[in-house]
Parts: C-alpha cells; sequence; structure tokens
C-alpha cells in the first residue's frame, strides 16, 4: 500500500509540478506527516525531489526525472484515458486503483503524446452523474472492504460467504460459488450459483464478505455476457409478473419502455369517430411488469401521459389512488 502510495506522489509532482505538503495530502487521502515521512524515504531512495520554501513553496522534482511508455500512438493513448474516466469500476471497488493507472498512463506517455491525448480526453463526457434535467444517475456505493473480498474470491476461484440483504427480507449468510462481476448503468451484480442453481446478488446489498479457501465448483471458462443475458431472459419472464396495455403520449414512451419488463405489442393509436377516451398520435402499448406494485408505480409516475387501458384491478388502484390525492388538496387549508 505505501509502495503505491509513494508512486503516486511522484507521478503529482511530474505532472503538476511544484505541491504543498497540503495539497499532496488531499490527494493522497492521507495526513500532511505521512507525506512529509515519503518525502523522506522517496530522497533517501534517490529519487530527486527537493522542498522550496517560502509563501509559494511546496515540493518539487528536478527537472527531466521521467519515464517514457513506448509503443503508444495517440489515438490509443485517448482510448485509454476515455476508459478511464468512466464510473464502472466504482461498483467493484477499484476506482482508486482505475485513477492510480490513468495518472501512470498519462504520465508515462511520450512528449509528443502526453499534452495532446490528455486535452482532448478533457473534451469527452463518458457516463455522466446526472441527465439534462439535473437527476442524478444514482450508481452502487459499495464499501472497498467487501468489493475487494468478493472481487478476490471471484478472481482466485474460491468460494465466498456473504451476508445478503434480499429486498423485503430479514439479512442472512450464505455460501455461494462466485462465477463473475457484472456492472449495469453504474450497479454492480456478483454471478454465483448456489447449491448448483445460478444466484445473481446486487454487490450494494451485500452487508459483508468473506472469502473462503474452499475451491468455487464452477467451469473453467465462462461467457459472462451470455451468462447475463441468458438470466434477464429467465427474470423477464418468471415470477409473479403482469402484462398490461398502455396508451401513451410518444414522448414519454421511452420512459414507460425503459422501466417495463418488456414490450410485446405496440401501435400507433388513431381516434375514430364517435370513439370515447383515443387521442390522435398516442401509442398503445402492451407491457409486462415485474409484478403488480411494479406496474402501478410506472403508470402513476407517468401521470396523465399514460393511461393503463387493462386489466381493470390496475385501473382501479390508479383511480384510488388519485382519488386520495384530490381529496388531500382538495381540502381547505387551515
Amino acid at each position: 500500500m505505501r509502495a503505491d502510495r509513494l508512486v503516486s506522489l511522484v507521478l503529482l509532482l511530474r505532472q503538476r509540478g511544484r505541491l504543498s505538503a497540503t495539497a499532496l495530502a488531499q490527494e493522497l487521502e492521507v495526513s500532511t506527516r505521512t507525506v512529509l515521512r515519503d518525502i523522506e524515504a522517496l530522497s533517501a531512495a534517490g529519487v530527486p525531489v527537493h522542498a522550496e520554501r517560502g509563501r509559494y513553496g511546496g515540493f518539487a522534482l528536478l527537472p527531466g526525472f521521467r519515464t517514457e511508455l513506448t509503443g503508444l500512438n495517440h489515438d490509443e493513448a485517448l482510448a485509454l484515458l476515455v476508459a478511464g474516466s468512466r464510473r464502472g469500476a466504482q461498483a467493484f471497488g477499484l476506482g482508486s486503483a482505475l485513477a492510480s493507472a490513468m495518472l501512470k498512463v498519462v504520465d508515462a506517455l511520450p512528449e509528443s503524446h502526453r499534452d495532446t491525448a490528455a486535452g482532448v480526453a478533457e473534451r469527452l463526457l463518458i457516463d455522466p452523474e446526472t441527465d439534462l434535467l439535473a437527476r442524478r444517475l444514482d450508481g452502487d456505493d459499495v464499501p472497498d472492504p467487501i468489493a475487494g473480498e468478493v472481487r478476490r474470491a471471484v478472481f482466485a476461484g474460491r468460494k465466498l460467504r456473504i451476508r445478503y440483504a434480499a429486498v423485503g427480507r430479514t439479512p442472512r449468510w450464505r455460501t455461494v460459488d462466485p462465477i463473475g462481476l457484472v456492472t449495469v448503468r453504474e450497479q454492480g451484480y456478483l454471478l454465483a450459483t448456489r447449491s448448483g442453481e445460478d444466484r445473481t446478488y446486487r454487490l450494494s446489498r451485500v452487508l459483508a464478505a468473506e472469502e473462503l479457501a474452499e475451491p468455487a465448483e464452477r467451469p473453467d471458462r465462462v461467457d459472462l455476457d451470455r451468462a447475463w443475458q441468458e438470466r434477464g431472459t429467465r427474470f423477464r419472464t418468471g415470477g409473479d409478473q403482469v402484462t398490461v396495455l398502455v396508451r401513451v403520449d410518444p414522448a414519454r414512451r421511452e420512459e414507460l419502455v425503459r422501466t417495463a419488463l418488456a414490450v410485446l405489442a405496440e401501435d400507433a393509436e388513431e381516434a375514430e369517430e364517435g370513439e370515447e377516451g383515443a387521442v390522435d398520435g398516442r401509442l398503445r402499448l402492451e407491457v409486462t411488469f415485474q409484478d403488480a406494485r411494479h406496474a402501478e408505480w410506472v403508470l402513476w409516475k407517468l401521470a396523465a401521459d399514460a393511461e393503463a387501458l387493462s386489466p381493470q384491478w390496475l385501473r382501479t388502484a390508479l383511480h384510488e389512488r388519485a382519488t386520495a390525492l384530490a381529496a388531500r388538496y382538495g381540502a381547505s387549508t387551515r
């Protein structure tokens, strides 16, 4: 751990020039006393770092102290920097490692590529934290110790003991055979088997994890993309799913489709003479939801831009919810 920190300290000084002990401490997330000890260790190891005193002083490296990574052209360097800007590594507890790796890549680039690649990378934003309406695109917050333990078990091919909090259930321990890790929209998942049955665990719901010494029972090779698709298909076709016929404003179609499990049919709807309730330009979709609660939540969120045409129990549920809300706001204010 300290060796990695010393490398990061040198790279920061190479790329940014003179930095104060306070600035270095903030970047490395350690105390200023630790920074001073690291500076002493670097000097003792022959790294030409020196202190510049005064109001604008700090620590700096002697000019020319640099190594180069050959073989990378401009586009290859840019691809690495863009990949490093993605937030998916956070779900697996690799965020700090990725940041450190990108720091090393930039530092080791030939002089002719370094400034231009870093500058161009600043013009690209991958997976921002909010959309155009300032809605936060929340990812999973997985503690590093848990993510690290899960990751080590997956890579080492050993059984994993996790304390898992399934939705609506009391957290409990279970032992699984880890297959691989998947991240989707900044949410991390552990693909595993338990007693020979496929299981998928949301990493943010893992409360504790322990890598065991026993080898995991799993195939030597795995196609994670195919495994994820197969599990997704089983999820969409099982459980307490409900099918709903919906009339929706085209402007809200994508929101509906994005939250539904599947679209079974879709047609443009045109009002016929004498037909009551049809609206020109609206779409009629037959979609499936995970369960009744999921269907009610999605349709309620779409408000007047969508109408559940069937089943009747869903129309009744939405009517009762709207009636209660109208009664609340229709009452005189005291």
